[in-house]
């Protein structure tokens, strides 16, 4: 069985058009999968929002932030030879790399999971300090008793990381900085603690030897990681051939630790997939989806700024119903549900 999500009719509930941009000198370029979380009686969203500088004649503009998480414009003259912008995502100037958009987190909170807004009490999260020069991505949030744990991805010329924030209020935060150094992303945090040690699942990456595998790690504090396991791996033939990754923290079910995951192709099609862990060691795997889940299959997830892609890392749980929210074609966010049985079943349980 294919596609098994049932999604919801409106789709996308977001779309660039719907958010303003973080500063006059930038325009949103796109919106991405968002961490989810529950807090004060509504559903929240973390998105992630990609953004890129307004171009002026003869000057080639990129983005970074400063130590105070303020966007700070770097100006190229085309025409300068050290200067390769071949690549419309990447320009490279002097060695360095520069990326053509850099993304924050924007808090948006909505009453029926459906309509979302801003609430200005609420500030968005942005890139501080050298190592999230270029922004920060794909936010995973957990919550364990009232505390509320953000794993997402550091950006900068040093590489890709994941970095650790905390929070009880949403207001203030306390900065771990990064966790797992680069190469490395996809991290999300067990929301139940086993045998008093923290589990997360996270996606370090080799280029040579190797690939881009789901890993599991554990620890005492939640801030410093180690015994680390390879758990799954891409898979010649099938929908996560090249690389597959973590979505939001594991569903605790009776079978088994229930993870939702992405799964990408060498042609850069992504679909969602599903692994069951054991629940006293997740290190075992117990079953792992055969084919997709969920697939591009709708003209926003179809097309956009980067098509044929569907890719999640938040939900919410509501007995058997898992309440999905997922990026389409790097560009929109939408919405849909599943059924945990329904998933069990189609890995056999």
């Amino acid at each position: 069985m294919r596609d098994i999500a049932t999604r919801y009719k409106e789709n996308p509930l977001l779309s660039p058009k719907d958010l303003n941009a973080s500063d006059e000198s930038m325009i949103i370029e796109c919106l991405l999968n968002p961490g989810v979380f529950k807090f004060k009686g509504k559903t929240w969203l973390l998105v992630r929002v990609a953004e890129r500088t307004l171009q002026k004649e003869d000057v080639l503009s990129v983005p970074i932030y400063n130590e105070d998480g303020k966007v700070k414009i770097l100006n190229f003259d085309p025409k300068d030879s050290k200067l390769d912008a071949s690549d419309s995502r990447v320009i490279n100037y002097d060695g360095v790399d520069y990326l053509t958009t850099i993304s924050h987190l924007r808090l948006l909170c909505s009453d029926d999971g459906i309509n979302f807004y801003e609430n200005d009490e609420y500030p968005s999260l942005f890139g501080e300090g050298e190592y999230e020069s270029y922004g920060i991505e794909d936010c995973r949030v957990s919550q364990i008793e009232d505390t509320y744990y953000l794993t997402y991805t550091m950006v900068s010329s040093n590489g890709v990381g994941v970095g650790l924030r905390i929070t009880k209020d949403w207001k203030k935060f306390e900065k771990k900085g990064m966790i797992f150094s680069p190469h490395n992303k996809d991290c999300a945090i067990f929301e139940e603690k086993i045998d008093d040690k923290y589990y997360a699942l996270h996606r370090p990456s080799s280029p040579e030897l190797g690939g881009n595998y789901i890993w599991l790690a554990e620890s005492f504090d939640g801030v410093h990681w180690g015994n680390h396991k390879c758990i799954a791996k891409t898979r010649k033939g099938k929908f996560d051939s090249k690389r597959l990754g973590a979505g939001a923290a594991p569903i605790k079910t009776d079978k088994g630790w229930l993870e939702i995951y992405h799964g990408a192709t060498e042609k850069h099609r992504y679909c969602l997939g599903a692994i069951l862990l054991d629940l006293e060691d997740p290190s075992i795997v117990i079953a792992r989806s055969e084919e997709p889940i969920m697939e591009p299959q709708e003209a926003f997830e179809l097309t956009g700024f980067f098509g044929e892609v569907i890719f999640t890392n938040g939900h919410l749980v509501k007995g058997d119903q898992i309440q999905m929210y997922y990026g389409a074609a790097d560009e929109f966010v939408g919405l849909a549900t599943f059924s945990i049985k329904q998933i069990l079943k189609t890995l056999g349980q």
